[in-house]
């Protein structure tokens, strides 16, 4: 099996995904991905791949809502998706679904991390008139420490995955944020 490419997710994404919120979140998350792959000085081709990660992350969550994580190998199996890829995505769900699978390497760790991280930010940008320009990681952080904004995004499971990663929040942040600015038209959020 070849490594999963972003435009390979794409493709396998849109056989299960209709709603246009999901495709937002997954290029959201994707973006993210991408971003902390450059942190972690990969290059261009294991970008590509933590990107396509991203993108695929929530492949079961339209049919199951409510068993999210738990129908990944059913999806990406015929796809020829290997084994290593559909763990890393399965593992995002730690805690949050039910799943066994504990975030084990940087990608997994990362996947933890943002998924939820890019609601927060996509939420700040868009109460802000410039929208992902010009976000700074102190104003973030205060959005961050309010519980009522984006209250639906799970804070915990993003300082737990601050502590995975054993990076500062705010290197996660800034990496979240550089990598949907460099997505920001796709997102809705020039």
């Amino acid at each position: 099996m070849s490594k999963l490419t972003l435009a390979r997710a794409k493709e396998i994404l849109t056989k299960h995904v209709t709603e246009d919120h999901l495709f937002t979140h997954a290029a959201a998350v994707s973006a993210a991905m991408g971003a902390m792959a450059e942190h972690y000085g990969l290059g261009a081709e294991e970008k590509d791949h933590w990107e396509a990660i991203g993108w695929l992350h929530d492949v079961d969550y339209e049919k199951y809502p409510n068993e999210h994580c738990h129908h990944v190998r059913e999806f990406l199996t015929p796809e020829e998706v290997d084994e290593e890829d559909m763990r890393a995505i399965i593992s995002h769900g730690n805690g949050l679904t039910g799943v066994d699978e504990e975030p084990q390497t940087d990608m997994e760790k990362s996947l933890f991390t943002v998924d939820e991280l890019t609601g927060i930010v996509h939420a700040y940008a868009l109460m802000r008139p410039e929208r992902l320009s010009g976000m700074e990681v102190k104003s973030l952080k205060k959005k961050f420490k309010d519980k009522r904004f984006a209250a639906g995004c799970n804070r915990e499971v993003i300082k737990k995955g601050f502590e995975m990663l054993g990076l500062e929040p705010g290197i996660v942040m800034e990496a979240c944020i550089r990598g949907m600015q460099a997505h920001a038209g796709e997102l809705g959020l020039e």
